[in-house]
């Protein structure tokens, strides 16, 4: 066994969970049985769910079980035909072992599945990802198990979970990480300038291509591309990345020469983008390319824990030598556990910042308050593009939301008509700014 590879051991044990299986008990696929590895189980007829069908009335991508200590939680990740139970339609819900799905014509029984072991990191930190809650441990273990590998990563998470550290860390621990280190932001490109800022461009390509442009794939060669929120890429330019992705090789716009390069890819989103994939949206031959591994991301609401060892991390990023307790005593703690984070990690860096800069403890409402106030969006103009942008989305998605399920009196039915959106898309925007 290597140095290298003891260490990695060194670094990690393993920690029993139990897992999921489930039955199909009528259909075309009756008699098949899937027990998952984990407890995560993705049903439908696309070739990399865990339990792949054949019935057509299936949507490629339709439902998604997680074994959490409640029970079995399921999401229908917007499916033509609806996942039921009963009779009922669920798009999100909680049910029990032996629960009964209609799917199409296909009826699935959900069962416990065997325990199974998983890798843990023994350390509360990799790189600069922090984290001593258990879900945080099992990604930074992951991402030191896959980091070695050349495959594409999709990393999943909402805004402001630390999806680009996660990237950065999958460069620092892989073989490429003497190499450069390349981010785009896919949603802050304007369409018709993404293809050239991933596969550049010659003199005179289009109008204002005064010289050549060397894009983000070249300037990547020999160490890791990071694509951040990847849903955003239109989709006819979708078809490039992923013959580019493929045969590693492209044409800069208004080239005829053929560029190789060796590239890791890494790419990130807070979609769901096998709902893009259902939608139409987002191709699922490129999926299966960038999803090759899939790293997701709990937001800070399920990692409460984190919230000392993330603050005493900020204060010595601030260059604060004082103790915790001084900035964030207990009582101050107690209040911070009850926030529901909606901007997550990114949010509880914001308000250290603030906390420190104003000399005491920053009251969460105020600082909600002072957010969700247009006139108060001049307090990012002095941030990194990246960052305020990611805040002024984040108000904006809160006010909207809010504002919609206030409206429509807290149907949920009537409120996705009304904003012509996914109902289950819009659930999940609800739970993610705590609206009940």
């Amino acid at each position: 066994m290597s140095i290298n590879a003891t260490s990695r051991l060194e670094r990690s044990k393993q920690l029993e969970i139990e897992t999921l299986a489930v039955e199909v008990i009528e259909g075309a696929d009756a008699g098949l049985r899937v027990d998952a590895d984990s407890e995560e189980l993705t049903v439908g007829t696309a070739a990399n769910n865990d339990l792949e069908l054949t019935d057509p009335t299936v949507s490629g991508y339709h439902l998604e079980l997680r074994q959490r200590e409640d029970g079995i939680h399921l999401t229908d990740l917007g499916s033509t035909n609806g996942t039921w139970v009963g009779g009922v339609r669920l798009r999100q819900g909680v049910i029990p072992p032996g629960t009964i799905l209609n799917l199409g014509r296909t009826s699935l029984k959900v069962v416990d599945g065997t325990s199974a072991l998983v890798e843990v990191h023994t350390q509360n930190h990799l790189g600069d990802l922090f984290g001593q809650n258990e879900a945080m441990r099992r990604v930074m273990a992951k991402v030191q198990r896959v980091a070695r590998a050349q495959v594409p990563v999709l990393v999943i998470g909402e805004s402001g979970t630390g999806k680009e550290l996660v990237a950065r860390a999958l460069h620092d621990e892989s073989d490429r990480s003497q190499g450069p280190f390349v981010t785009v932001d896919c949603g802050a490109l304007a369409p018709n300038l993404v293809a050239s800022e991933l596969f550049g461009h010659e003199r005179g390509a289009f109008t204002g291509a005064e010289r050549q442009h060397i894009g983000a794939f070249e300037r990547a060669s020999g160490g890791t591309l990071f694509l951040d929120e990847i849903g955003e890429l239109p989709l006819d330019l979708q078809p490039q990345l992923l013959g580019a992705l493929e045969r590693r090789r492209f044409n800069r716009v208004g080239g005829r020469q053929e560029v190789s390069v060796d590239v890791r890819v890494v790419c990130a989103t807070n979609r769901d983008l096998r709902e893009e994939v259902n939608a139409g949206s987002f191709r699922m031959d490129l999926y299966y390319r960038v999803g090759v591994v899939v790293l997701r991301l709990p937001p800070l609401r399920e990692r409460l824990d984190d919230l000392p060892l993330l603050i005493g991390h900020f204060l010595r990023e601030a260059g604060h030598a004082g103790r915790l307790d001084e900035v964030a005593p207990e009582h101050v703690l107690s209040e911070l556990r009850r926030h529901s984070w909606p901007g997550n990690v990114r949010e509880l860096r914001n308000w250290v910042e603030a906390t420190l800069a104003m000399g005491e403890a920053q009251e969460l409402f105020q600082h909600d308050e002072a957010r969700s106030n247009p006139a108060s969006f001049d307090r990012v103009l002095d941030l990194p593009y990246k960052d305020a942008r990611g805040l002024v989305l984040q108000d904006f998605e809160a006010q909207y939301v809010r504002h919609l399920f206030e409206k429509s009196r807290g149907n949920v039915t009537h409120a996705a008509r009304d904003a012509r959106m996914d109902r289950s898309y819009l659930i999940k925007l609800l739970q993610r700014h705590g609206v009940k």
